[in-house]
């Protein structure tokens, strides 16, 4: 008696579904141990998977890191993009707090803020450096960054009257390579993700004192 036929659509779905749970795991993997360390064994037992699965969604583990490096980008991208808009839509900036760094750094913490995704992020760049397909993506998502950023610095400039030192698209950019750099020294420390956090808020507030003009309140007149 012949096998029932699997629907099309049910097929891709499963499929699409093991493709997930493998890319999931290698994440962690790839986080762990690095992309030369890890085995697709290792990732496919973190899946739970059998090697036949694997290799019947990606050719090699080159492609399967290139895949996730994709993936990890468009997420990081997207995460900034849906802040800005949930702040926009909340009335823009008016009601936030006059500190320009805190609700950047608001935005800044979804995107891979703790050590696990510190470490995929560094291991993405790590081989950006030597494979130039990897590195233009992840240049192009990094300039995508930073205009999320850049925005809202410039959105909270003019609503609040802060002036800076430079300009949003400057000042978004050192933002970024602070807080992505307090995060790798965080994560080498072995901190928790609340203590990850704090630091690259320290951080953070060290940049703000640099980059924002600060305009001393007038003094009231003394009287003759």
């Amino acid at each position: 008696m012949a096998e029932p036929e699997v629907p099309a659509a049910t097929a891709t779905r499963s499929r699409e579904r093991t493709r997930r749970k493998l890319l999931d795991a290698a994440a962690q993997v790839f986080a762990e141990v690095g992309l030369d360390a890890a085995s697709v064994e290792a990732v496919c037992d973190r899946a739970g998977f059998t090697r036949g699965a694997f290799y019947s969604n990606f050719e090699s583990k080159d492609e399967l890191f290139l895949e996730l490096s994709g993936i990890v980008a468009g997420e990081r991208v997207e995460a900034v993009r849906s802040r800005v808009g949930q702040l926009e839509e909340e009335g823009g900036f008016d009601t936030r707090p006059a500190n320009a760094f805190a609700i950047i750094e608001q935005v800044l913490d979804v995107s891979a803020d703790d050590r696990l995704g510190v470490l995929l992020m560094s291991e993405i760049r790590i081989h950006a450096l030597r494979n130039p397909d990897l590195a233009a993506a992840y240049l192009q998502q990094e300039a995508e960054m930073q205009r999320g950023v850049a925005q809202i610095v410039s959105d909270i400039g003019r609503a609040k009257g802060i002036e800076f030192r430079v300009s949003s698209d400057e000042a978004a950019r050192i933002m970024l390579l602070v807080w992505e750099g307090a995060a790798v020294r965080a994560a080498m420390a072995g901190v928790d993700a609340e203590e990850l956090r704090r630091r690259t808020s320290t951080e953070l507030a060290l940049v703000a004192q640099l980059t924002i003009v600060d305009h001393p309140e007038p003094q009231p007149e003394s009287r003759p």
